[in-house]
């Protein structure tokens, strides 16, 4: 099925493949294990599902990883694709992509996007899970795999770039990816930090070769740069609600602000419920869902969240935040509770709680305060 053509680019989706087929020539900068880096001589560029997102180990999955050339050449034969093609690989399923075209006056970028978080996304600098020698991939973890969950795009820009421009194209759209996980509140799956990506994020950037002047800058402040970054933004969250069902929406939860300092819903349900009557806990348990996504206890679950990250970036010192701690949990239990008037009593309360700044005190100090407010909420 043809989705559409942009510039000189035709662009298809056959089963669990999208292929982009050049009717001209182009340069491509790519990340692909095959025919990557920096090319003037290919033919297309495709992206391609080659499993399910989770527990599908196919027989082929050691041929991607052991012969990727050989792999390539299947995939081409079977879909009728030029063999001299950078390719990209996912789990994400091939009718999730979305595509989103910003454009300026004769300057036209198109992107191309699928993308699943859920199992892989990652903060730059968390833990390597594998080590690369003379020997191959070495495991550094009891595991050494690498989880489902794929951020792959692919720019299309209908004028010619410079070798540098196309380069930095790709921190553009980078940092376009980046932005959208952090308003989407995406936590990282392997420390306690908020998501930049994922693990195995691809990219490939296409443009149009002759024409008029080439283009030179691809940053924030020149207009191709905005026009990727938009293009990124709009391509990147609709896949992810696809995919994902990611949304703002999805993401107005306070376990999903709390979900990175290693609790499960159940376990955070339960940490509340302990502290509560049994009266209480059990009307508390068979409400969570609404209680979890109400407005005004997500905005104090956010603010004490984000405050606990402005301490661990050296923002706030350690010896405030015990009273920072006690006020805005104040907020949190009075959201819950629905009783401004009782704020004060509640900061006086959780200034029992000893402030630490590791994971388990936050949700404890969460927890608490949950608690604290739901106690009272219903006591006339």
């Amino acid at each position: 099925m043809k989705l559409g053509v942009f510039g000189d680019a035709e662009v298809h989706r056959d089963g669990k493949m999208i292929s982009v087929r050049f009717l001209a020539p182009h340069r491509v900068v790519s990340t692909c294990r095959v025919h990557g880096g920096l090319r003037d001589d290919l033919d297309g560029v495709f992206n391609h599902q080659s499993c399910e997102p989770a527990g599908h180990m196919r027989k082929d999955m050691k041929t991607i990883v052991a012969e990727p050339e050989r792999y390539h050449q299947g995939l081409c034969e079977r879909y009728g694709i030029a063999e001299l093609s950078a390719s990209l690989g996912t789990a994400a399923n091939m009718n999730h992509a979305a595509i989103a075209t910003r454009s300026f006056r004769d300057l036209s970028v198109t992107a191309i996007c699928t993308g699943g978080v859920e199992g892989n996304a990652g903060r730059a600098g968390d833990p390597a899970s594998v080590w690369e020698g003379e020997e191959g991939f070495e495991p550094l973890d009891k595991k050494g795999e690498e989880p489902p969950g794929t951020i792959n795009m692919i720019l299309l820009i209908n004028r010619e770039l410079s070798h540098g421009a196309m380069v930095r194209s790709i921190v553009t759209a980078t940092e376009a990816k980046s932005a959208v996980l952090q308003e989407l509140a995406v936590s990282s799956r392997y420390s306690e930090g908020l998501a930049t990506g994922t693990g195995t994020d691809q990219i490939a950037v296409v443009c149009a070769l002759g024409g008029s002047r080439l283009l030179s800058s691809a940053g924030k402040h020149s207009k191709l740069g905005e026009l990727i970054a938009q293009a990124v933004i709009g391509a990147l969250r609709d896949t992810l609600s696809r995919q994902n069902s990611l949304t703002p929406q999805s993401q107005r939860s306070v376990y999903e602000h709390i979900r990175r300092f290693g609790a499960g819903k159940e376990e955070v349900m339960e940490m509340v419920a302990g502290q509560l009557s049994p009266d209480e806990s059990e009307v508390f348990r068979k409400n969570f869902g609404g209680l979890d996504r109400d407005s005004m206890t997500v905005a104090a679950a956010c603010a004490l969240v984000h405050l606990y990250d402005k301490h661990t970036w050296g923002l706030l010192p350690d010896f405030c935040m015990g009273e920072i701690f006690a006020m805005q949990g104040a907020l949190f239990a009075a959201a819950v509770s629905h009783r401004q008037e009782r704020i004060a009593a509640y900061a006086e309360q959780l200034e029992a709680c000893v402030w630490s700044a590791d994971r388990e005190a936050l949700l404890s100090f969460i927890t608490t305060a949950w608690a604290l407010g739901y106690a009272d909420k219903w006591n006339d």
